[in-house]
């Protein structure tokens, strides 16, 4: 019998339209990661600076999450999810042609404020068009479009970056966005639950403290390490006031009746471990695809098509264990396959951490579809067993709840990365600048070879400052590498430390 909250439209076709908006966000999220060297440059910025590219993106993003439940009651959630696109795609056209760095991270804000509902409302809409033992399924395209998104970025970014140039990058966003408000329009169908709701009223004073906490905790993020962190004044009020704001909006959420989102999600043991886990492989998937193009541009001297292009082994690993995922999600405990994921995401951190820069690409292709690997069966497998518990109706707030946690991961995740490789790099410059001394037989026999062939060129003493220069230069650089390496095998033992907490999932034979 068909009712009110039936779907009248072949869930296939709802799948097209909004993997087609999830897939353009998710792409945006890394795409401008490979062209930062090149924006810094158009803009006359530093590379610090033009980070904000991307957090300012992420912290956009992050305001519009948890509220999309209450904004599809306001507007209608297909409405409020068209009125996403549309912003996001006229804010890529304002990307592509900013012509100054605060034009950019205000065009940027705007994008990440239109496409910050697209992910959780995509996965509420896409597991509510499957019936519920077809939602494992559901959730394997769901985590192809999720994962593989963020490999394509980079790679599609340094083509049209070295091909082109960094404005094409958001240019390309337009025709896509065109044709996933369509799409949108034709194929999503509104259950009555999620249609306009008459008297929904707005939470101004939870929306006010929820845009103060992340705006305030993305700043201290993104400008800690330059200025050392709580060692300076003014760091230490930005994250107090952070800390306030979120239990301010916190408190707002338990005691207003028409609150942004509902926290009872967090009474479900299945959704908070999930997203846990969700959390710290979102971090290491964001702080990864941040390092490694300028691990790769820096020390190996590629450019940003090749940077990207060296991830892409791991799109393939996520395609793989997509597919096996959805072959098998009957056969084995859910468990099982998200401690693989877990272990396997480890062992590639582990495996970039001792590269040289005499590696082959090889020693790339191998992690990086492990990476892959990981990734795509960890995210694949937790969207469903964290939801499994959820009714169609919990369903959009559940999901803005996990997408907000979720970015705050990779924010934390980005902006973390960034540190680690400037702390470990001044660390090991500090212990092999102890070396460079002329007691030291093998830096003396060193120094006087080089000064030797540049005796050829100049005089002695200035063939000797560029004997010591160049020396210097080398240290600089393998204390650089250093301080990459031991990031990474950081990033792999945190992944392990995931484990324990399947531990706490209640004991269930086979996957939903």
């Amino acid at each position: 019998m068909i009712t009110d909250d039936t779907p009248k439209i072949n869930p296939w076709l709802t799948t097209i339209a909004v993997m087609s908006a999830a897939f353009m966000f998710v792409l945006d999220g890394t795409i401008a990661n490979v062209a930062l060297p090149q924006m810094a440059g158009s803009f006359s910025s530093s590379n610090d600076e033009a980070t904000w590219i991307l957090t300012s993106y992420l912290i956009a993003s992050g305001i519009v999450v948890p509220s999309v439940d209450w904004f599809s009651k306001f507007f209608g959630r297909k409405q409020f999810f068209i009125g996403c696109i549309l912003l996001f795609t006229v804010a890529s056209l304002f990307c592509g042609m900013s012509t100054s760095l605060d034009m950019m991270i205000l065009a940027r804000i705007l994008q990440g404020l239109g496409g910050g509902a697209l992910l959780p409302v995509a996965q509420a809409i896409l597991l509510e068009a499957f019936p519920l033992e077809k939602r494992a399924l559901a959730m394997s395209i769901f985590g192809f479009g999720v994962v593989v998104a963020p490999v394509i970025g980079p790679i599609l970014g340094g083509w049209l970056t070295d091909n082109w140039s960094w404005n094409w990058i958001f240019f390309i966003n337009i025709p896509f966005g065109i044709l996933a408000a369509v799409t949108s329009k034709l194929w999503i169908f509104d259950p009555p639950y999620a249609r306009k709701q008459i008297g929904a009223k707005i939470d101004y004073i939870g929306f006010t403290f929820l845009i103060i906490w992340l705006v305030t905790f993305q700043v201290f993020l993104d400008k800690g390490n330059n200025a050392d962190w709580f060692g300076s004044e003014w760091i230490c009020w930005t994250f107090g006031i952070s800390m306030v704001a979120l239990v301010l909006f916190i408190y707002s959420q338990i005691v207003q009746k028409n609150s942004i989102i509902d926290l009872n999600v967090f009474k479900d043991k299945s959704f908070v471990i999930g997203t846990l886990i969700l959390v710290v492989v979102n971090m290491v998937l964001y702080a990864s695809t941040t390092v490694m193009p300028l691990f790769l541009q820096n020390l190996m001297g590629y450019n940003a098509f090749w940077s990207g292009y060296s991830l892409m082994p791991r799109g393939f690993g996520s395609v793989l264990a997509i597919f096996i995922y959805s072959m098998t999600n009957k056969m084995l405990d859910f468990r099982v396959f998200t401690a693989i994921g877990v272990i396997m995401l480890g062992i590639s951190g582990l495996m970039f951490g001792f590269l040289n820069l005499e590696f082959s690409m090889i020693n790339i292709i191998i992690p990086n579809f492990i990476f892959g690997f990981s990734i795509g069966l960890t995210i694949t497998v937790l969207s469903t067993a964290s939801m499994e518990t959820m009714s169609n109706a919990q369903m959009t707030n559940a999901s803005g709840v996990q997408n907000l946690v979720k970015n705050l991961g990779a924010a934390i995740g980005t902006s973390l990365v960034t540190t680690m490789v400037s702390r470990y790099s001044q660390n090991f410059q500090t212990h092999l600048v102890s070396f460079l001394d002329a007691q030291n037989p093998v830096y003396a026999e060193k120094l006087a070879a080089m000064t030797s062939y540049f005796c050829n060129f100049d005089v002695y003493s200035v063939a000797l400052m560029k004997a010591k220069g160049m020396i210097y230069n080398q240290l600089l650089q393998q204390s650089t590498l250093c301080a990459y390496m031991e990031t990474f095998r950081v990033w792999g033992i945190v992944t392990f430390l995931c484990l324990p907490l399947l531990l706490l999932y209640g004991r269930r034979k086979k996957a939903d």
